[in-house]
């Protein structure tokens, strides 16, 4: 059964742009090294009035909107292959260092997930 990481992340709408580069250069890596998939989709209909809204469970401010992302793979262990070449692949390498990144790391939700369900 497939599996999934998935990604939840606050980012400054002025670096939205300078997000979706390192995201661009991300999924050609992930991609490149055996990822299935990979998403990166920012908010539009954030403003739910069912269950919890992205914004509060995240605390977004108003000069942030929430990016979505998931990455899927054959397997957990093709998921833990994977991103064990991904972590030291060097065209990620000098994008990663937390200081320069154009999000607040501290705020990333992250977790893997198997397939329930793939329709």
């Amino acid at each position: 059964m497939r599996y999934v990481d998935g990604y939840v992340i606050a980012v400054p709408k002025k670096k939205l742009r300078a997000y979706a580069s390192v995201a661009r250069t991300a999924g050609k890596v992930w991609r490149d090294l055996g990822a299935l998939d990979y998403k990166e989709c920012a908010g539009d209909d954030l403003k739910v009035k069912f269950g919890i809204p992205f914004p509060r469970l995240m605390k977004i401010k108003p000069s942030e909107t929430v990016v979505f992302s998931y990455i899927v793979f054959e397997s957990r262990a093709h998921r833990d292959q994977v991103n064990a070449k991904v972590m030291k692949d060097p065209r990620l390498a000098k994008m990663m260092d937390p200081k320069n990144m154009p999000f607040d790391t501290k705020r990333m939700v992250y977790g893997g997930f198997k397939v329930l369900i793939d329709a």
